[in-house]
């Protein structure tokens, strides 16, 4: 401006270079044909008004961002999958989908409620919105079910056919007992009510090596009976308490051939049969034997008796 406030250069000058500029590049733009296309949609989106409720839209797009945000930031994914899906329970329910019939089969050890609960069952659960798969994945997890087979049939019955693992042997370790399966798989913890039957193995590693083990003692029917516990040495080889107290230490390799020894000798020597604590099999060409306490002093004394010179000469 000019001392007498008025501006030095007119502003309409101004305006006609930027005139000018706008010109030139709306006919930059429509020299080309993509030019043409861009500035024909942008002319479009500038003349066209704002549709009814797209500020609502908007607003709600917005609110369900922040709350997502938020679900995610807080841990809160689960909890809302979960509301979320006992409304969809609650809908499909109230239109007559609601699981009212399920067939169980092969359910031996675990009982109908604990096959349930595995599986997600409630009470509000309804068919179409059952995951078999999933239900399947969770029951696969229980330790007792080796198989699982789930089957819907609308409107309302669901089939759950279950296959169950058996229960091999005890295993103790650290003082606790476990059932396990043949395979090694730890079942639950020991009852003495409808497991006291069991073989008992013990030791770090001995529920793997339990069956095969296991299975060369079942072919020696003397001694299977007599069999109170397996004990896993070092992770390499068996020691084997009798109910009587003996204690036979079977060797790294060839327990086939060991106890077919110690079977042989108790059948010609009744070797189980005698006053012994232990039987040592682990060399291949002898057997050693450890006489209990009382035997051995009486051994000893045996041994003092012949020792001692005879008075008096021949009459």
């Amino acid at each position: 401006m000019d001392g007498r406030g008025r501006l030095a250069q007119p502003l309409k000058r101004a305006d006609d270079a930027e005139g000018r500029l706008m010109r030139a590049v709306r006919a930059r733009l429509r020299s080309t044909r993509f030019g043409r296309q861009v500035y024909a949609a942008g002319a479009g989106l500038a003349e066209r008004r704002p549709c009814r409720g797209c500020g609502v839209l908007a607003v709600a797009l917005l609110l369900a961002g922040t709350g997502i945000y938020g679900a995610v930031k807080g841990d809160h994914i689960e909890t809302l999958a979960g509301q979320w899906h006992q409304f969809c329970d609650a809908g499909a329910s109230a239109i007559g989908f609601r699981i009212s019939e399920i067939a169980l089969t092969g359910d031996r050890q675990l009982s109908r409620s604990e096959v349930f609960a595995a599986a997600g069952l409630t009470e509000s659960s309804s068919l179409p919105f059952f995951d078999v798969a999933a239900a399947r994945e969770r029951l696969l997890a229980v330790p007792w079910i080796a198989d699982a087979t789930l089957r819907k049939f609308y409107p309302g019955k669901l089939e759950i056919e279950i296959k169950e693992r058996e229960a091999f042997a005890r295993w103790q370790r650290d003082g606790k007992v476990f059932v396990i399966a043949a395979d090694g798989a730890v079942l639950q913890p020991y009852d003495s009510v409808r497991f006291d039957r069991l073989p008992l193995v013990v030791g770090i590693g001995a529920a793997k090596r339990a069956q095969d083990f296991l299975a060369l003692i079942e072919h020696n029917p003397q001694i299977a009976p007599e069999m109170r516990a397996a004990v896993l040495v070092a992770e390499r080889r068996w020691n084997l308490y009798l109910k009587n107290g003996v204690i036979v230490r079977l060797p790294e390799d060839g327990v086939a051939q060991a106890l077919d020894t110690l079977v042989r000798l108790d059948a010609e020597r009744n070797l189980m049969s005698r006053d012994i604590t232990v039987v040592d099999l682990r060399l291949p060409d002898r057997v050693s034997v450890r006489l209990s306490d009382a035997a051995a002093q009486a051994r000893a004394d045996a041994l003092k008796d012949k020792k001692k010179p005879r008075k008096g000469g021949d009459a």
